[in-house]
């Protein structure tokens, strides 16, 4: 009986494994058998390197400036678009007319079009006709005015800032989600102890929400440092490599240098430094909530 049990247990688990298996082992190991080549991903001649190719990454000046440029919009998400998901969701837990509405609306920005929203944004930041500058303006702030995308000195910011507009719905609505399952009597005691809205907020939401923050905050690091669509429709990693991002960098490897070798490379590294990051993260959570 025990045998059977756990022969049924694995049954279950098979189709799981076999999807993973497929469609994340065996692509990763045969990503990495490419990437011990030089190959133009043409012809069927492969030349051995070895691995050459994962020790020009650690000199290639461009691929680290893009990580740098991830790690920066991922900044910038995990604070302004996590803080900003989190009050707004705080908000709507609340007892507030039309929070049922506002709970849509929040959701709106994830699921339209990423190509859309970029070629959108792109034309309200324009520097010869987009809105943005109309009206600054219109304002009496024509010194403000500039164009966004094309400026070294703002392309980057201006990036990120349009990509936690696109994404916080989605740590609103887990937030959102996490606040719905603190139970309600807990606020109730904290009131009759004479806690005030602070300190219910601080001693009751905040633990209870630790959890759910760093579900939230592991989620935006994997997404935001593999953002592709958004920015290559708003800029195309221009200018001069200012807004480029590890995903950008690869795929202009792959196909304007024709060094499939080499973006197999890079996609292998990027990969295993988002589960470094994962983990740490994951062990930093750990101890967090045990202390």
């Amino acid at each position: 009986m025990r045998l059977k049990s756990s022969l049924e247990n694995y049954i279950f688990v098979l189709p799981a494994v076999l999807i993973f298996v497929i469609f994340y082992v065996i692509p990763f190991i045969r990503v990495f058998q490419l990437g011990l080549y030089e190959w133009d991903g043409i012809l069927p001649t492969k030349i051995f390197v070895g691995l050459d190719n994962f020790k020009e990454i650690l000199t290639d000046k461009i691929w680290w400036q893009s990580m740098w440029q991830a790690g920066y919009i991922t900044l910038i998400a995990l604070t302004l678009q996590n803080a900003v998901a989190f009050l707004l969701a705080w908000a709507c837990d609340r007892e507030i007319r039309l929070k049922n509405f506002y709970r849509v609306i929040f959701f709106i920005p994830p699921v339209l079009s990423e190509v859309v929203v970029g070629l959108v944004w792109q034309w309200i930041l324009d520097g010869n006709y987009g809105l943005l500058n109309h009206w600054l303006i219109h304002l009496g702030l024509p010194n403000l005015a500039r164009n966004w995308l094309s400026d070294p000195n703002t392309a980057l910011t201006t990036v990120a800032i349009v990509h936690s507009w696109k994404g916080f719905g989605w740590g609103f609505l887990i937030f959102l989600a996490g606040l719905q399952t603190i139970p309600r009597e807990l606020y109730e005691a904290s009131r009759v102890d004479g806690a005030n809205a602070w300190h219910a907020f601080k001693n009751v939401t905040i633990p209870l929400m630790i959890p759910v923050a760093v579900l939230v905050a592991i989620l935006t690091i994997l997404g935001t440092m593999q953002a592709f669509v958004l920015i290559i429709a708003m800029t195309g990693g221009g200018p001069a490599y200012h807004t480029q991002v590890p995903v950008l960098r690869i795929l202009a490897s792959m196909r304007g240098s024709s060094r499939f070798g080499y973006a197999c490379a890079q996609g292998i590294s990027f990969g295993v430094i988002l589960m470094a990051i994962s983990f740490i993260q994951y062990r930093f959570s750990k101890h967090a909530r045990q202390t």
